[in-house]
């Protein structure tokens, strides 16, 4: 028996492959929310958009915000993120942009150099929350 839900939205993108854009597990009085990577995809057209790795770091990061939305959680609910990178040379520029999604209070994170990520994007990122 299943006990976490899956969590779909149209205005995230699809995904890439055989897994969900959000599960979302019961603990207590709440529940935990787990975002799965997320690349800079335009939910509208499936299409990656162009740009500079900032510029990619924040569709990414307006996917990820409307995918917790549809999970009834938010980014100042966001407990962990991880950051993949295609080079740890974008870190400055993708850090500024992210730095934008979490003013106040932000979570705790890791950020990797990869050798690879999906579509030879420069950044993806994974999140962490509650709701």
């Amino acid at each position: 028996m299943r006990v976490h839900e899956v969590i779909h939205t149209d205005k995230g993108p699809a995904a890439l492959g055989p897994y969900s854009q959000a599960t979302k597990l019961p603990v207590g009085d709440r529940s935990l929310v787990f975002v799965a990577g997320q690349i800079p995809l335009d939910p509208a057209t499936g299409e990656l958009i162009g740009g500079s790795a900032g510029d990619q770091a924040h569709r990414v990061m307006q996917n990820v915000q409307v995918i917790l939305e549809a999970a009834g959680s938010s980014l100042d609910q966001v407990l962990k993120t991880t950051i993949f990178l295609s080079s740890m040379d974008l870190f400055a520029e993708v850090n500024e942009a992210y730095a934008s999604y979490f003013v106040d209070a932000p979570p705790a994170r890791a950020t990797v150099a990869v050798a690879g990520l999906p579509k030879n994007v420069e950044v993806e990122i994974e999140v962490l929350g509650y709701c």
